[in-house]
Formats: structure tokens, C-alpha cells, sequence
């Protein structure tokens, strides 16, 4: 018993029990223990509840980790994505932070916000449902995710893409060079989408945010994706001195908001305060500078660059002289078509010449001239022809080996007919024709070419094989085109498509690259649905544009019911109605399929217009609905009077038919209870009999029963009609009840002397 009271005591409190050794250990000085009636085997049993309580503290951390952990990653998820901000929340939340983004541009240089539109389009590409895609891998851009932007058309791509992208081009670029001249130019690869290209030095191999002062930016829910939230100081471009001022941010940079003095593009107006962005302006007065004909002066208004030629129109001669025409007088300068036909200094020839400036020069036959083959000169009159000189030609003739053969001649050398062993352009064959004509083998080539795909497959190729003319051909990561560039190594370009994606109306569209269509999701539309009504209402309740059946009219139906009330409850011509017993199973196997629902019209519900409605014995009146509307049982007692005149209809209440229309309502009809009680009237005072009729109106009959008294002497019986005794006064009575027999009863002294004393007194 000791023993189990110290287990219970130990396993209660929670106590570690002590080891064998500690049992029989004692403290100095202390008086000797007890020994415990705890057998040995039982000192290990706490050791063992101890190691199972640490393994499960153990598997309680590991648990308690693993929840937090995917508590941590399900955080992320929340803010990971661009899509996920779809809700009028999020759309609140994203106005607060576009104008938070706005805020110094704005105000403090009270910059217009109509210039910001093409920013803020960029910025709201971040926030809506897909539109950051990276166009290389056709996925969603995350927040979480390191992306690089391009500086010429501000596309978003993963880090990991475009470095991916970067390298690859170079290989291909680089690749058809020999291993000498590999490495020694700095070749760039281009951008995906817009082909700006970029120095092999500028792959990007860090994650920065759109500004480049903060690397690897942390995510912010309140912040731009993929912002540093610092203030941009980008350079404006076209440079002017300035640097942007808004948030870290996507796309271009806006205008320059800065106010600047300038003048006009001819200087004549005073300098004016202007936006630096639009400090170019115009005056509107007349140019007036010199134009280039050194005539007139520009009557343009004020404009930027040089004068436009001079518009005006004047006469002017050719350059011969010999005609004048109007022409404009930027361009004084013309030709007539005649030819000169100036007599030479030869005296024999005229200038062939069509009209030129300056004299005709000697004539061209004059002086030296040369036979056709070149060999002999000669010197003639210009009014002879040059002989031949009868030597052979020697001319190199078109074949650029061989000589022409024939006699010094006038007009181009024949083609050459000399026949020669020609070796074919690929090499692989000879064969002995004439030297003009080309030889070309049937052979094709093999060689694969710089698409390491296809064979050149040209016949006689002399080994420069040309690049492969097929299209690629290879569907796109879109999925829905195909590349169209020439056959290629490597990947394919992305789709440079863009796609509509549009909600049900057609009135709010988003664009986003081809291939995402699928899995975005339609913008949110917030025109009306134009859709007709489905039901008998002309019109349907206002709700916004959607994809899908339109939700179930909740107007009132308003039918009119057969009782001529409208119908008062929401619309039913398209209600859900569950299908049963449609399918019948073939055996246990089969598993039981989701309820089947069908669209049809319900009837419309009895009417419930409370209508007020008198109960049969027109004891109250109360609204019952109209579709159960009429002469109904109170529940009363009818309550009417009986025939007799003294009793009323116990029955229920129930329908009475009025014998006649004038008769009182409150009198009994043939429905009513037949009084089938006794006469309970009152009788005469001192009738002892009932009413002999049952229960009547009126007063009862007379009382004819004899009644059996005593008279007053009490000797004698006396039978008297009822009706003589109760309407008799007390004389009569007396009289009546008298045997008229002698008293034969004695008067008492009491009694004598009582009448004495009224005798002598008399009457009062």
C-alpha cells in the first residue's frame, strides 16, 4: 500500500522519481531513511515515461516548425503575385498607391497629371491580373522574383530569363566564327521584345530595383512591385539638367515638370516661364529670316529648324539661256532639254551636248586617235573615220583567259569557243567544253548548314554554303504561332503578338502577350450588362458586365394571380429545381453523382393579400390570406337565440340561412339546435309544481294540479287548486286553508289577556 501511494504521489505531480542510488543515498547528519517497499523494477519505470515525454516534446517542435514554416510560405504566396489583387479592396489599395507615387510631381511642381498617363499605364500593368509577363518563359512576374527591366522599351523579364536569353545570343552570334577571331569582338545580344541591343559587359548578374539604387529590394505590399520606394532621380531624356521626381517606378519617366524662362524659336517674343518639357514654343509671329535665294524672307510663323525653301514663283532662264519658264525660286537652277548645237572650233561638227553652262570645248574627233584594237594611233582629219590597222585584236575577252584572235575590228569581240578541260565549281568533277559556257555538276551538296538541321542540298556548292533559306516553323511558347524567322539554332524568339483580352461587352480590354489569354483572367468591366431579361420583366436589374448566365432576377414577379392581386414575391421563371430519381443504380458499384438541377418555371405561391372575411355566425371579422378567403368557424359558441326565447345555440359556429332577408340576425335559423330543456321559468310563489310544457316564450300556463294541505287545526285535509292558492291574498288564504269546523284548540292566559289589552286599546 506504500508502495502504490508513492507511484500515485510521484505520477501526480510530474516529479522525476529518484534513481536506485539516491533511494539508499543519505544526506549528512540526517536521520536514517525509511527504506521504501518499492521493488527495484519500478525505479526505471519514470527514466522510460521520461525519454517518451522528450521524443514527444521532440515531435511537438518538429510539428510546431513545419506550421510555421507553411504559414511563412503561404504570407509570401498573398504578396508573390500581381494577379492576386483583383477585389475592390486591392483596387482601393492600388489608387493609394499610384497617388502616393504621384505625390511630389503633382505638388510640388504642380505638374499636370495628364503627362503621367503613359507612367501610369506601366504602373498598372504591375498591379493587374497578369499583365507582368515575362515574355521569354510566358509566366506571371511575382513579386518576390528578381527581374531586370529594358531601358528601351521597359519590358519586365525574370533575372534568370534574360540572362539565360543574353547567353545564348551571344553563342549564336559567335559560334560561325573560327576559334581565332573568338572572343575578340565584343558582340551584343538583343533584347527580346524590342531588339535594343546591349554590350556582352551589360548582362545583368544582379537583381536591382526599376531606379538601380537598391539591390535585391524587399517586398512591400504597400509599394510598387519591385520598387525601392526611394525617389527615382533618374536623368529625363531628352536631357535637360533635370532628374525625374517621382517614386521608384516602372516604364518611362514622365516630362519634366520643372519651370524654366525661355524664348521663342525666333528670339522676338520676351522669355516666358514655361515646363522644361515644353520650353520649345512658338510666338506665332512671322519668321521673317532670309531664305536661301537670297531674295525673300520666311513669312512662316515663328517655327524650330531651318526655313522650308522659298515658295515663291518667278521667271527664270536655263542654263543655256535660250528658254525661260516659271519656276519656283528656291531652285533657279534648270535644264532645258535642246542640245546645244554650237558649231566647234573644228568648223565640221556641232555640241552634242543638251544644254550646259560654259563653252563647248574642242571637237572630240581632233588630235590622235587610235585604231579599235589600240595598237596604232593615227592623224586625221576629224572629218574621217579611224582605219584598222590589220594586226590581231589580243583583246581579253570575257573568259578572262584567253585573247581575241581576230583581225583588228570594229565592235565588241565574239564570245570565246576555245574548248578546255573545266574542273566543276564543287571540284569533284572535269569535263572538256567549250570556255564560255559554265560547268556545273549534278551533285548536291551534304554539308549541313549554320542551322545544324539541314543539309545545303544545292548542286555543285563550291563549300560556302549559304545560310538555310526553310522557315523555322517551331511553335512558339504562345502555343499559338509558329516562328517565322529562317531556320535557327537555339530558341526561338518570344511571340512579339500582343492579344485583346476583353470582357463580355467588348468595352474594357487589356492587352497581354500572346499565349496568356488562356490564363489570365477577364478584366473587370464597369459598363452595365446589356443582356436582354430571361424572364417576363422588361427590363433586368442593373448589375455590371460578366461572363455566365446572368444571376437570378430578384424583382418582384408581379404576376397577376387569378384573384386579380399581383404576385409579391421575387422573380421564379428561372429557378433551380433539384432532379430525382432520374437514375436508377445497377448495383452497389455505381457511386451516387452529384444531384442533377434543372431550370424551369415555378408556378406562382397561393396569394397571401390578407383579405377580411366574416366568420359563419358573424361573430368577428378577420384577415385571412386570399387564396383561403372565405366563411370559416370561429370556434365560438353560435350564440343565437332559440325558438324558446330563454336558451342560445350551443352549437360550434356554423352557417345559418336566413329565412327571410329582413329578419334579425341575431335569431336562430333551421341549422341551429332544437331547445330540448324543461321549462326552467319561475314559478308562482308557493307552487310547488313544474311547467307542465317543455321550454316555451312566454309566461307558463296556468297551474290546474290540486294541492293537499291541513287546515288550520290541522285535523282535517284539504285539496285546493294550485293556481286559487298562489294567486289568493292572505284573507283568502285564510279562508281557503280554513276546515270551517270548530277550533278545538285552548287559547292560553297569555294569549287571553294579549286580546284584552288590544280591545281596551283599539286600533292605533
Amino acid at each position: 500500500a506504500a508502495g502504490g501511494a508513492s507511484r500515485g504521489s510521484v505520477g501526480a505531480s510530474r516529479v522525476p522519481s529518484p534513481t536506485p542510488g539516491a533511494l539508499c543515498a543519505q544526506r549528512p547528519g540526517a536521520e536514517p531513511r525509511r527504506p521504501l517497499s518499492v521493488p527495484f523494477e519500478w525505479c526505471g519505470e519514470p527514466r522510460e515515461r521520461l525519454r517518451g515525454e522528450l521524443s514527444s516534446q521532440k515531435k511537438f517542435d518538429e510539428i510546431k516548425k513545419a506550421n510555421q514554416a507553411a504559414a511563412r510560405k503561404l504570407a509570401e504566396e498573398q504578396f508573390s503575385s500581381s494577379s492576386e489583387d483583383d477585389d475592390e479592396d486591392a483596387e482601393i489599395k492600388q489608387g493609394k498607391i499610384l497617388a502616393k507615387t504621384f505625390t511630389i510631381y503633382t505638388n510640388q511642381t504642380d505638374g499636370d497629371a495628364s503627362e503621367l498617363e503613359r507612367t501610369r499605364q506601366y504602373m498598372n500593368e504591375a498591379f493587374q491580373s497578369g499583365a507582368m509577363t515575362c515574355l521569354i518563359c510566358i509566366a506571371s512576374v511575382k513579386r518576390n522574383q528578381a527581374v531586370w527591366s529594358c531601358c528601351g522599351c521597359f519590358c519586365i523579364f525574370h533575372l534568370v530569363c534574360i540572362q539565360k536569353w543574353a547567353k545564348d545570343s551571344l553563342f549564336l552570334v559567335s559560334s560561325p566564327l573560327t576559334d581565332d577571331d573568338f572572343g575578340k569582338k565584343d558582340y551584343p545580344w538583343p533584347c527580346p521584345k524590342c531588339r535594343f541591343e546591349y554590350k556582352r559587359s551589360e548582362t545583368p548578374n544582379k537583381y536591382y530595383c526599376y531606379c538601380g539604387k537598391v539591390e535585391n529590394p524587399t517586398v512591400d505590399p504597400w509599394l510598387v512591385p519591385h520598387s525601392c520606394g526611394q525617389i527615382c532621380e533618374k536623368e529625363f531624356k531628352p536631357p535637360c539638367g533635370h532628374k525625374c521626381l517621382l517614386l521608384c517606378h516602372p516604364g518611362p519617366c514622365p516630362p519634366c515638370p520643372k519651370m524654366v524662362t525661355t524664348s521663342c524659336h525666333c528670339r522676338k517674343a520676351k522669355p516666358v516661364p514655361r515646363r522644361c518639357s515644353a520650353k520649345e514654343w512658338s510666338c506665332r509671329l512671322p519668321c521673317g529670316r532670309m531664305l536661301l535665294c537670297g531674295q525673300h524672307t520666311c513669312e512662316n510663323p515663328c517655327h524650330s529648324g531651318d526655313c522650308q525653301p522659298c515658295p515663291r514663283v518667278s521667271k527664270q532662264r536655263c542654263i543655256c539661256g535660250r528658254q525661260t519658264a516659271e519656276r519656283l525660286c528656291a531652285s533657279p537652277q534648270w535644264q532645258c532639254e535642246q542640245v546645244c548645237g554650237k558649231a566647234l572650233p573644228c568648223g565640221n561638227h556641232t555640241c552634242e551636248q543638251v544644254c550646259h553652262a560654259g563653252p563647248c570645248g574642242d571637237c572630240p574627233r581632233s588630235g590622235k586617235r587610235s585604231c579599235p584594237c589600240g595598237k596604232s594611233k593615227f592623224t586625221l582629219p576629224c572629218t574621217e573615220d579611224v582605219p584598222t590597222c590589220g594586226d590581231s585584236c589580243d583583246k581579253v575577252l570575257e573568259c578572262g583567259i584567253h585573247k581575241c584572235l581576230q583581225r583588228c575590228h570594229r565592235g565588241p569581240c565574239e564570245i570565246c569557243r576555245q574548248e578546255v578541260e573545266k574542273q566543276c565549281r564543287c571540284g569533284k568533277h572535269t569535263k572538256r567544253m567549250p570556255c564560255h559556257k559554265p560547268y556545273l555538276c549534278e551533285t548536291k551538296c551534304t554539308k549541313i548548314r549554320d542551322c545544324q538541321k539541314h543539309q545545303c542540298r544545292r548542286k555543285c556548292c563550291p563549300g560556302n554554303c549559304p545560310p538555310c533559306d526553310q522557315v523555322c516553323g517551331r511553335t512558339l511558347g504562345c502555343r499559338n504561332h509558329k516562328c517565322p524567322s529562317g531556320c535557327h539554332r537555339g530558341s526561338c524568339n518570344p511571340c512579339p503578338e500582343t492579344v485583346d483580352v476583353k470582357c463580355n461587352c467588348g468595352k474594357t480590354v487589356i492587352k497581354v502577350p500572346c499565349g496568356r489569354e488562356r490564363t489570365i483572367k477577364p478584366p473587370k468591366c464597369k459598363q452595365l450588362c446589356s443582356r436582354p431579361p430571361t424572364c417576363h420583366h422588361p427590363t433586368q436589374e442593373k448589375h455590371y458586365c460578366h461572363f455566365g448566365r446572368c444571376p437570378p432576377c430578384r424583382q418582384s414577379c408581379q404576376k397577376t394571380l387569378t384573384c386579380g392581386h399581383l404576385c409579391p414575391v421575387s422573380c421564379h421563371d428561372e429557378a433551380l429545381v433539384k432532379q430525382t430519381g432520374i437514375h436508377q443504380f445497377a448495383g452497389p458499384w455505381e457511386q451516387p453523382s452529384e444531384p442533377a438541377f434543372i431550370q424551369t418555371v415555378l408556378p406562382c405561391p397561393p396569394c397571401e393579400v390578407p383579405i377580411p372575411v366574416e366568420c359563419f355566425g358573424q361573430h368577428e371579422v378577420s384577415p385571412l390570406p386570399c387564396h383561403s378567403a372565405g366563411p370559416y368557424s370561429c370556434k365560438r359558441f353560435c350564440g343565437r337565440l332559440l325558438s324558446c326565447q330563454n336558451h342560445t345555440c350551443m352549437k360550434e359556429c356554423h352557417h345559418v340561412t336566413k329565412i327571410n332577408s329582413n329578419a334579425d340576425g341575431k335569431k336562430a335559423g333551421p341549422e341551429c339546435l332544437q331547445c330540448e330543456e324543461e321549462c326552467t321559468k319561475p314559478r308562482p310563489l308557493g307552487c310547488p309544481h313544474r311547467c307542465v310544457l317543455p321550454c316555451h316564450p312566454g309566461d307558463c300556463p296556468s297551474c290546474l294540479q290540486m294541492l293537499k294541505i291541513k287546515c288550520h287545526c290541522k285535523l282535517s285535509a284539504l285539496y285546493i287548486e294550485c293556481l286559487k292558492l298562489t294567486s289568493a291574498d292572505v284573507k283568502e288564504k285564510d279562508l281557503l286553508t280554513s276546515c270551517k269546523n270548530q277550533c278545538p284548540k285552548q287559547v292560553s292566559s297569555e294569549t287571553n289577556k294579549q286580546k284584552n289589552l288590544k280591545k281596551h286599546l283599539g286600533p292605533k
